[in-house]
């Protein structure tokens, strides 16, 4: 190009041996966790999990042969902070309920495997990628029993509503007699929100305070609002808290 030349140094054949390892070892534990999620499909999946293995293997690598361990550091904890950044993203909020959150710590995890590779501890970044395969396969079935078993008040911490149905015209008494029924068992009440609403029925529910209760104390004071004139039905329920 009318004479004009670059002054590239000479390249290391076994710099570039060890630079083509530690990306190829990344590339093959980020398929190889890519593949389950893939399978599974998930948001992030077999191309999302190569490429954050082989960038942060890349990016840690290329600190290491620039500055050395100094180098190396720095570069680690960018990879920390901005991996986390790319969690976030796949992370939703549909409602009460949060998805996305396994997707993201399987991403954070890969970059610590790609992060190990880049810093030349292959058999490290191995293992790693092994501990998350195990936490993404082999926890599953535990995972599911646990889900399955009904909530025990006794041992988790949950929400508990009192419901009741009354007439429109009844709202008023209704929610002091839910107040004073729940207040005389020492359950003191968060709120009473209106759940439903028609020309025929009202729909309230009082959120307690206390995350674990006793059954027998609730159906308790379901007997004793029944009772009461102005309250159609009551009944109470019981769900995890977030």
């Amino acid at each position: 190009m009318n004479g004009i030349k670059l002054d590239l140094p000479d390249a290391d054949p076994s710099a570039l041996l060890t630079t083509l390892v530690c990306l190829g070892t990344a590339f093959v534990l980020g398929c190889m966790i890519g593949l389950e999620r893939q399978i599974r499909q998930r948001n992030a999946g077999l191309r999302t999990m190569v490429l954050v293995t082989v960038g942060a293997a890349a990016f840690a690598h290329l600190g290491i042969r620039l500055w050395g361990s100094e180098g190396e550091v720095r570069v680690v904890a960018y990879i920390v902070s901005g991996i986390g950044f790319l969690g976030a993203g796949v992370i939703m909020k549909e409602g009460a309920e949060v998805r996305g959150l396994n997707t993201a710590a399987t991403l954070w995890s890969s970059a610590a495997v790609g992060a190990f590779a880049g810093a030349g501890l292959l058999i490290e970044s191995a293992m790693v990628a092994a501990f998350v395969l195990g936490g993404n396969t082999l926890l599953r079935p535990l995972v599911n029993y646990v889900n399955r078993r009904p909530i025990n008040p006794d041992e988790t911490e949950a929400s508990y509503r009192v419901h009741v149905l009354c007439a429109p015209a009844d709202v008023s008494e209704t929610r002091d007699s839910l107040y004073a029924a729940l207040e005389s068992h020492n359950y003191p009440v968060r709120d009473i929100e209106v759940l439903s609403e028609s020309e025929e029925v009202v729909e309230l529910a009082a959120l307690l305070v206390p995350t674990t209760a006793k059954a027998e104390d609730l159906d308790h004071i379901i007997a004793l609002l029944e009772k009461d004139a102005h309250i159609e039905s009551a009944t109470w329920t019981v769900s995890t808290t977030s």
